[in-house]
């Protein structure tokens, strides 16, 4: 089995219980081979329980290891920081009853139950990651860190529509207009002695007066043309967003960060 396989693949139990997924892989000191591998387990995967491969074949449908899940979900819980201690490997080979296995002269590792759980830990090989923090590469002694960036541009979208009307409307209005009219006025004027005969009676006579009144008529004139046109204008808006990025972390087998 190649570590960088086993990631994410599941992991069944021997009843075909699904137990999770492989988070990392812990490889033996002596023999650089894959021994214990963390699953996945709890809400969301939050949580990881150390797996022991000894006895694990992989199939299609996953890895398929040689303890229950009870087992697993009982397994003390040790923290998957990168390195066993041999304490710690000594706590879940008893918790599996499985041997401790012991490292002969020329390297190898012997099953035996005479083992001592100092003579071997396990830790991370680098190159699986399986942390889910970001993706890096090894290249030889190098480490690529990656990191997101917020790429921000601009996109033109409908903000609303306008339209033109008009309606009508009435008022009332006042105008002063000037208008004339006739008036009776009497003149007289004196007569001189035999200017004519005069007779006494009655006599009466017609004068048709005349008068300006206002007359009122309307008429439609343009007065105003309206248009709708656009014009862009520029304002400056802030936006935010979650980017992830990488960071170099440096570990010794203790544990130890070092700078």
């Amino acid at each position: 089995m190649q570590p960088q396989e086993l990631i994410d693949s599941a992991v069944v139990d021997p009843a075909g219980n699904k137990l999770g997924k492989v988070g990392n892989v812990y490889l033996a000191d002596a023999t650089r081979q894959p021994e214990w591998i963390t699953v996945k387990t709890g809400l969301f995967g939050t949580k990881e329980s150390f797996v022991p491969l000894s006895g694990a074949h992989t199939d299609k449908d996953g890895v398929h290891v040689r303890v229950d899940k009870d087992a697993v979900s009982d397994a003390p819980r040790i923290d998957a920081d990168g390195h066993l201690s041999p304490e710690e490997s000594a706590q879940l080979y008893q918790h599996y009853g499985l041997p401790v296995p012991r490292t002969s002269p020329d390297g190898r590792m012997d099953a035996g139950k005479g083992g001592r759980p100092g003579d071997r830990t396990q830790r991370r090989d680098p190159a699986m990651g399986g942390t889910g923090r970001g993706k890096s590469e090894m290249d030889g002694k190098s480490m690529t860190r990656s990191e997101e960036r917020l790429d921000v541009g601009t996109e033109q979208v409908e903000s609303g529509h306008v339209r033109l009307r008009k309606y009508v409307v009435t008022e009332e209005q006042q105008v002063t207009v000037p208008v004339r009219h006739e008036e009776v006025r009497v003149e007289t004027e004196p007569i001189t002695r035999g200017d004519g005969k005069a007779e006494i009676g009655e006599a009466e006579q017609d004068v048709v007066l005349h008068a300006e009144k206002p007359v009122v008529r309307k008429e439609t004139v343009p007065v105003e043309r309206a248009r709708l046109r656009t014009e862009t204008v520029t304002d400056e808006q802030t936006v935010s967003g979650k980017v992830r990025k990488e960071k170099f972390e440096v570990t010794d087998d203790e544990g130890k960060h070092r700078k």
